[in-house]
């Protein structure tokens, strides 16, 4: 199983988003620059965190982007679920999917169990978890330089 690029760069750059502390929020070029993730692709990243409801543009148009909440009640389930509808480690467990091994295969009952291992820890897991431990790393490498 393998996360796409657009679900990997947006906890990236939800990241750099919740670690702004300044009120006007942080431009997408900064965004960009920091995550060395184009701009352009960047957009698709921005509107999908915005369609879900996860951040904002502090006064509109050509402004800085805030979350929409806290970090703490961020889930990395609710970043991922802005590029993806669910996760599902294999299409035989999905809900409309239709096997004719499906009452007669003891693999689905433990894909199944690796789905939910997954999304369970998706959904113990938040942005405030991810921006503590960057935040700690960052002051790692400072103290190296």
């Amino acid at each position: 199983m393998k996360f796409n690029t657009k679900t990997r760069y947006g906890l990236r750059a939800m990241v750099e988003i919740a670690r702004e502390t300044n009120n006007n929020g942080i431009f997408q070029k900064d965004i960009s620059e920091r995550q060395d993730i184009s701009n352009k692709y960047l957009d698709h990243i921005i509107y999908a965190l915005k369609v879900s409801g996860l951040i904002t543009n502090v006064k509109g148009k050509k402004s800085g982007y805030i979350l929409t909440r806290p970090a703490h009640e961020i889930t990395i389930l609710d970043i991922n679920n802005a590029f993806e509808p669910g996760i599902c480690v294999i299409d035989c467990i999905m809900m409309n999917y239709k096997c004719e091994r499906e009452n007669a295969c003891s693999a689905k009952n433990f894909w199944s169990g690796l789905n939910s291992i997954i999304t369970d820890y998706f959904q113990s897991n938040t942005l405030a978890n991810l921006l503590e431990e960057q935040i700690e790393l960052d002051e790692k490498e400072s103290a190296k330089q």
